[in-house]
C-alpha cells in the first residue's frame, strides 16, 4: 500500500498498512464450511490484487465463534497458494495448545511455501471451553504461552536445541524445514488490557495486535498500555525493528452512511449473538490470569439489544465516514496497521466484495 504519514507527535512513525482479519461466526445450519473457505479465499485474491497488506486469520475451536478454522496455517497455506503479494498473518495462533517442536516446524512450512511472506500472531487464548475441551490448565495460559513461544524461537534460530519445563522437554531437537525468513518470521502477540502482557511484548521486540471489544463500554483498550509497550520496546526476539500496533475491528463500507448501516446492522447483531454465547462460559468460570473476564460473561447473558451506532465498535460508514474513523483510531492508539474484520455475521462474497471494494477505491484515497 502506498504510504500515509501520521501527525509523529502521536501516531506511530510506521506507515499505515491495511489487511483482513478473518474470523468466522457461520452458523452450520445457515453456511457450510465450504462455502465460507471459497468465499474469504477469492476475497484474499481480491485484497491481494488490490494491493492490501495482509490477510490474517484466527485459530478457535468448537463454538460458532471462529469454530471453523482450528487452522489458520491451513487457510494461509492455501491462500499462499493463490496470491503473490500479500502478506499471511496468523491472529492469533494459540501456543498453549500447541508443542512447540509441533508449531515451529508448521509455521515454518507455511513460510516455506508462501516464500517468506509469513507473519506469526500469537495469542493466550481467552475462552474457557476451549481450555476445557483441550486439558489445558486455564490458569497456566501465560507461563505455557511465554514458553512455548520462546521455545519456539530457539528451534527456529538454533540447533540441537534441549528444554525442560513443566509443560513440554525434548533434547537435541533442530527444527526442520527451516524458517525462509531471516532470523524468522515478524511476530505478534494478541494483547487488550493487562500491562504484563503490553510489558512482555514490548521487552521481546514483539508487534501488538490490538482488537475492539463488539461495545463501547467493553473496549478495555487504554492508551497507558500501548504507552507502556512503547517505552519497553528493546529490538530482539520478536524481529522488529520498532513498535508495531495492529488493530482488528469489524469494517463495512457503503456509499452513504445510512445504507452502510442498513445494510451492516444485521451482520453486525449476528456478530454480536455468536460472540455473546461464546464470552458467555466466562459465566461460571474464574481465572487470576484473566481478571475481570467474568463480567464479560455476566454481560453476554444480558445483550438482547443495543444501538449499533451508539454502542458498536465496529467502523461502519460512508468512505468519508470511514477514513474519518481511521484518523481517530490511528492518532488514539498509534496504530501502524488496520486489520479489518471483514466476514463478520457471515456475510457471503458479494456483501464483503461491495465493501472491500469501496474501501481500495475510495477509503484508500482520501488516506
Amino acid at each position: 500500500m502506498r504510504p500515509t504519514t501520521a501527525t509523529p507527535s502521536t501516531a506511530s512513525a510506521q506507515p499505515m498498512r491495511h489487511g483482513i482479519s478473518l474470523l468466522p461466526d457461520c452458523r452450520r445450519h445457515s453456511r457450510s464450511a465450504g462455502a465460507y473457505y471459497r468465499d474469504v479465499l477469492a476475497l484474499t485474491r481480491f485484497a491481494d490484487r488490490a494491493g492490501i497488506d495482509y490477510v490474517k486469520m484466527t485459530e478457535h475451536y468448537l463454538g460458532e465463534y471462529g469454530g471453523y478454522c482450528p487452522s489458520p496455517l491451513t487457510f494461509l497455506a492455501a491462500a499462499a497458494a493463490r496470491t503473490r503479494n500479500i502478506r499471511l498473518m496468523t491472529g492469533a495462533t494459540l501456543p498453549a495448545f500447541h508443542h512447540p517442536v509441533q508449531l515451529a516446524a508448521h509455521i515454518a512450512m507455511v513460510d516455506a511455501l508462501s516464500d517468506g511472506r509469513l507473519d506469526v500472531g500469537l495469542g493466550r487464548a481467552w475462552l474457557p471451553y476451549e481450555f476445557e475441551a483441550l486439558g489445558v490448565p486455564i490458569d497456566e495460559s501465560r507461563p505455557r504461552f511465554e514458553a512455548t513461544t520462546q521455545a519456539m524461537i530457539r528451534l527456529w534460530t538454533e540447533e540441537r536445541v534441549t528444554e525442560e519445563t513443566p509443560y513440554f522437554s525434548y533434547r537435541d531437537a533442530t527444527s526442520l524445514p527451516p524458517v525462509t525468513q531471516d532470523p524468522h518470521p515478524p511476530l505478534w502477540g494478541a494483547a487488550v488490557r493487562s500491562p504484563e502482557s503490553f510489558g512482555w511484548l514490548g521487552r521481546n521486540g514483539f508487534g501488538v495486535m490490538l482488537a475492539l471489544a463488539p461495545l463501547k463500554k467493553d473496549v478495555g483498550v487504554s492508551r497507558y498500555v500501548i504507552d507502556l509497550y512503547r517505552e519497553a520496546f528493546t529490538p530482539g526476539a520478536g524481529a522488529h525493528a520498532g513498535p508495531r500496533i495492529a488493530l482488528s475491528t469489524p469494517l463495512y463500507v457503503a456509499a452513504t452512511d445510512d445504507e452502510a448501516y442498513r445494510t451492516a446492522e444485521p451482520f453486525y447483531r449476528e456478530y454480536m449473538a455468536v460472540w455473546s454465547e461464546a464470552a458467555a462460559s466466562w459465566t461460571t468460570t474464574r481465572s487470576s490470569q484473566y481478571a475481570g473476564y467474568e463480567a464479560m460473561g455476566a454481560h453476554a447473558h444480558q445483550l438482547t439489544d443495543f444501538d449499533v451506532r451508539r454502542h458498536g465498535t465496529a467502523v461502519i460508514g460512508s468512505p468519508g465516514t470511514v477514513a474519518d474513523r481511521i484518523r481517530e483510531l490511528r492518532e488514539e492508539y498509534g496504530v501502524d496497521t488496520f486489520l479489518w474484520q471483514v466476514d463478520f455475521g457471515g456475510q457471503n462474497l458479494a456483501q464483503m466484495m461491495s465493501s472491500m471494494r469501496l474501501y481500495t477505491d475510495k477509503v484508500l484515497p482520501r488516506l
